[in-house]
């Protein structure tokens, strides 16, 4: 099903189609990990439509079990109630809640002030970029399509975030040097752990995981879906318990790197304290107190990493070979116990 799934988000990033809205579910089983960070915080939700966005309904229902200041959300060329958005309108609205004012704790329409937008509320327009600069924290899910825009522009404004990508977006440069620096990390809930998107009607629902709710919503699961987040949380100083011990002949080294390879993370040797190759779902274990990371294979291609190249080795530099058989894409790390 991994196959299936992850063909609609792939699909949709090649075509610049970006309409997979999260579920309140999957919003609460993330956000409920988070609430100490949000009191007297400004929260800015800059990729949704306010009025249908469950990011918008977990934030308005939960302001003052929060302690918010301010819920601010904005949407993409859309003037309409409408969830999927034509995207037929030059100009959009944004919404500001502060808060229940009658004390009934629903956040009713006449305490949510629509304003409009001049621009079409694209999130690197100068409207949504002072919406940005007056804010504390986000928390979207952003078009993956533009997902280096997005976290460029949020580290660019040193701004706290809590936001849905794709596990390949790990390899971007401007993720993996944000990882590589503790300034970036991955949050709890990913792949399995999301119960789906929403997409409009004219998506493909491919796969038996794919289906059709009691409310008429269409769904898609992914199994590379993950929370990126820069807010502290206790996951990532979590240990990894390591069980094998480095034998030579249980591990291979790569033909052309000075490394060892790891099919999956729970076989990485306790007592190795050489360079490894593992998957990029490391990430999703990596605690910077016990490991180090060194590097990507793609660093190793651009140059940065010359020195991992074995000497004898006159083949392709794009992956690690074992055999020569190319490997899925790897990150490569220390055991700083080891």
């Amino acid at each position: 099903m991994r196959r299936a799934t992850n063909k609609v988000l792939q699909k949709a990033k090649r075509q610049k189609k970006d309409e997979f809205y999260t579920q309140l579910s999957d919003v609460e089983n993330e956000l409920k990990h988070y609430k100490i960070h949000f009191k007297n915080k400004i929260v800015y939700c800059n990729c949704d439509d306010p009025r249908v966005s469950n990011f918008f309904h977990y934030f308005s229902y939960n302001f003052e079990i929060l302690g918010l200041k301010k819920l601010i959300t904005t949407c993409y060329k859309n003037q309409e109630i409408d969830l999927f958005s034509t995207s037929n309108s030059d100009k959009a609205i944004y919404l500001e809640y502060n808060g229940d004012k009658n004390n009934n704790k629903v956040p009713d329409i006449n305490e949510i002030e629509t304003l409009k937008l001049n621009g079409d509320g694209d999130f690197r327009s100068l409207e949504s970029i002072e919406l940005l600069k007056k804010s504390d924290i986000v928390v979207t899910n952003p078009p993956f399509s533009l997902f280096r825009e997005y976290i460029k522009q949020l580290h660019e404004f040193n701004k706290k975030f809590l936001i849905i990508g794709t596990w390949n977006a790990i390899s971007y440069n401007e993720v993996f040097n944000l990882i590589m620096e503790n300034k970036l990390w991955i949050g709890f809930n990913s792949n399995r752990n999301f119960s789906g998107f929403i997409v409009p009607e004219n998506y493909n629902l491919y796969g038996t995981e794919a289906k059709i709710d009691k409310d008429g919503n269409r769904i898609v699961s992914s199994n590379n879906t993950c929370w990126f987040t820069n807010l502290e949380i206790s996951k990532r100083n979590e240990e990894l318990i390591l069980y094998k011990k480095y034998n030579k002949n249980d591990y291979n080294e790569y033909d052309n790197y000075k490394a060892i390879n790891i099919d999956n993370v729970k076989n990485i040797p306790k007592d190795y304290n050489g360079i490894m190759g593992v998957p990029i779902t490391f990430i999703n274990k990596y605690n910077p107190n016990q490991f180090k990371i060194i590097g990507s294979d793609y660093q190793v291609k651009s140059g940065d990493l010359n020195w991992m190249i074995k000497d004898q080795w006159e083949g392709k530099l794009d992956r690690g070979y074992i055999n020569g058989k190319r490997l899925y894409s790897r990150i490569f790390i220390k055991n700083k116990r080891a």
